[in-house]
Parts: C-alpha cells; sequence; structure tokens
C-alpha cells in the first residue's frame, strides 16, 4: 500500500510547486532589491534562478538515491542539498547576469549583493522546504488513510457479498429439497397427481434456479415464483389450501433479495398449513407507500403457538438477507393471528428493479 502511494505523491503537482518555488523566490528578492542598487528585475531574475535551483535540488534528493544510510534521514539529506546548493546557485546567477565572467567580484557592491541574496537564501529556503515536507507528510498521511478506508470498505462488502451468498447457499437446498419430498409422498401413495405435481415442479424449477444466483430479483418475478409455488403445492392438498395475491402495479418494478416471497409463503405451508388437519388459507398483499414497500403474507395455519414457535431456517435467512440489502431500513414483525394462523410483515426501502 505504501509502496504504491509514495511515488503518485512525490511526483504530485510539479506545476503548484515551481509557482509556490517563484512566489517565494520573488518575496526574497524584492526583499534583496531594496539595498541593491542594481535593476529590481534583474535581482529578481537572479533570485528566480536560485530558487529553480533549489526547486531542482529538492526533487532530486527527494529520490537520489534509493537508499541512504541508516543513520541519514531523507528530509536531512534534502535539506542540506538545498544549502549546498544556494551559495553554488546564487554565484551561477550573479555569472549569467554579469555577462558571463567573475569580474563582479572585483565590485564591492556586487559582493555585497551575493552575500545579501546568499544569507537571505540560506535563512529563508531551509524552513521552506521543511514546511513544503511537512505538508507533503500530511497529504501522504491523508491519501493513506483514503487508501486503507477504501479497502476496508472493499473488503467489508465482499464479506457481505460472501455471507449474503452463504445465506442464499443455505435456503436453495432447504426449498429443494422439501419440495422433493412433497413429490416423494405422492408418488409413495401412487397418486394420479404425481405427474402432473412433477410436470409442475420442472416447470417452476426451470424458471426458479437460474434466479438464485442473482443478488436482486423484482417483486413482480416474485409473484410469478410464488405463485407457481402454491399452485403447485394446490395439487399435492386441492382440499386444504387456499391461496390468493394482491400486489399493487405500482411495486411490481421494486427489488428485494431472491426468493423473498417465496421464503415466506414457504414457511406458511410447511409450519402453518402443513401442520393443521382442515388446512387453512394464505393470503398475500403488497404495497407501496411512503417510500417503502410492505409487504404482508398471512396464513390460518396452526399459528406459533401449536408450531412450537419454530419460524423455520428460512426466515431467520431472510431477515438477515433483508439486513445485509438495505442496512437499517427494513422491518421484520411476525405474529400470531386470532384465533389461529400467523402473520409476516416486511418492511424496505422502495429501490426500482434495473431490470
Amino acid at each position: 500500500m505504501t509502496t504504491s502511494i509514495a511515488p503518485t505523491l512525490l511526483a504530485s503537482p510539479p506545476g503548484r510547486r515551481l509557482l509556490v518555488t517563484l512566489a517565494c523566490a520573488t518575496f526574497i528578492g524584492l526583499l534583496n532589491s531594496l539595498p541593491s542598487v542594481s535593476p529590481t528585475l534583474l535581482v529578481l531574475a537572479r533570485a528566480w534562478l536560485v530558487g529553480i535551483v533549489a526547486l531542482g535540488v529538492f526533487i532530486l534528493f527527494e529520490r537520489w538515491p534509493r537508499r541512504l544510510p541508516a543513520f541519514l534521514a531523507r528530509w536531512v539529506w534534502q535539506l542540506l542539498g538545498i544549502i549546498m546548493a544556494i551559495p553554488l546557485a546564487t554565484l551561477s546567477a550573479y555569472w549569467l547576469t554579469t555577462g558571463g565572467t567573475f569580474q563582479f567580484l572585483q565590485d564591492p557592491l556586487a559582493r555585497n549583493g551575493l552575500m545579501i541574496m546568499t544569507v537571505t537564501g540560506l535563512l529563508f529556503a531551509p524552513w521552506i522546504a521543511l514546511t513544503a515536507m511537512l505538508r507533503q507528510r500530511e497529504a501522504f498521511a491523508r491519501t493513506q488513510e483514503l487508501a486503507f478506508a477504501l479497502e476496508r470498505s472493499e473488503l467489508e462488502r465482499q464479506a457481505v457479498d460472501a455471507r449474503m451468498r452463504l445465506l442464499q447457499a443455505q435456503i436453495q437446498p432447504h426449498f429443494l429439497f422439501n419440495t422433493l419430498a412433497n413429490v416423494q409422498a405422492l408418488v409413495d401413495t401412487g397418486s394420479p397427481k404425481a405427474s402432473q405435481v412433477l410436470a409442475t415442479l420442472i416447470s417452476y424449477l426451470r424458471a426458479a434456479v437460474p434466479r438464485l444466483e442473482e443478488s436482486f430479483s423484482s417483486l413482480e418475478d416474485e409473484v410469478a415464483l410464488a405463485r407457481a409455488y402454491l399452485e403447485l403445492m394446490h395439487l399435492r392438498m386441492p382440499d386444504r389450501l387456499q391461496f390468493s395475491i394482491d400486489i399493487g402495479a405500482d411495486a411490481l418494478g421494486l427489488r428485494c433479495p431472491p426468493l423473498t416471497l417465496l421464503t415466506l409463503v414457504e414457511n406458511a405451508v410447511r409450519h402453518g398449513i402443513d401442520p393443521s388437519e382442515e388446512g387453512g388459507r394464505i393470503d398475500i398483499g403488497i404495497r407501496l407507500r411512503d417510500g417503502h414497500c410492505h409487504v404482508l403474507v398471512s396464513d390460518t395455519g396452526v399459528g406459533l403457538t401449536r408450531s412450537g414457535g419454530n419460524s423455520g431456517t428460512g426466515l431467520f435467512n431472510l431477515r438477515e438477507r433483508l439486513r445485509l440489502s438495505f442496512g437499517s431500513s427494513t422491518a421484520f414483525e411476525l405474529r400470531d393471528v386470532k384465533p389461529h394462523g400467523v402473520t409476516v410483515a416486511l418492511q424496505f426501502p422502495a429501490q426500482r428493479s434495473a431490470s
């Protein structure tokens, strides 16, 4: 992580570095022009040249050499480079601006100007460099913190995805084995409906299985799956199961975790209708209200008391999948209905399916 971020920071905003350097050099040059007899523009040109050389040394020593002795910190190395560069750069600036000779050293005023610029540079340049390094260190820390936060967020997302897949994997065999057991019971009893039920099951599985690996499903698909399942169960026990489905047209395109509605219906059949001698009825209602989807599945089965308060693995997994999909903006309520039966109420944010 550190090695991938550091080069980016070290190479960051050369244009900004140059502008800051020229601004500081301009300030130093104006200070030096006050006691100088040379034209202000000439003094500024010398200060700019010294500043650019100091910046070049700062950037060079930032990367070179790649390895320093253990006793020598990088920032100390950069400061030493600037301290060595300032006198040489000042001398070079005067040499370039006086015709490329060293005759200016014979002029007391020129020597005085050279000394003043050198001392001023040595006074200001190290502090400017230290400020730049401090800001760079702070920027590096912020960038590293953001990178760690991004990595942590990605790991959390992957963990949520893995948990979602685990929960769905627990539901798939749970539902399939229960349904196949129902078909087996019909075959064992020699029921003439066994073939029709098996054909309905095959049609249902062809539609349902491809959706099991999807992260989200639409309520329209969920209703179709629940209806197919209830029709399948109605073939198995025509005199003991009745059902109705009522969904608002504005809720059809909303999305939810796969098998949300099917889990509720399958739980009502297994824990409510099946244990009841006289069977019962399952009513499904889905409405979009106040930015939330409200799902209500009621059955007139044996109720929580006679079923031992067991709501099944499916409902527990569904509660977890809703929480992982929508966060804390969900509600899940399981309650008894008098004189007998159970109602499960879901509430989650209304989000449109991408499809």
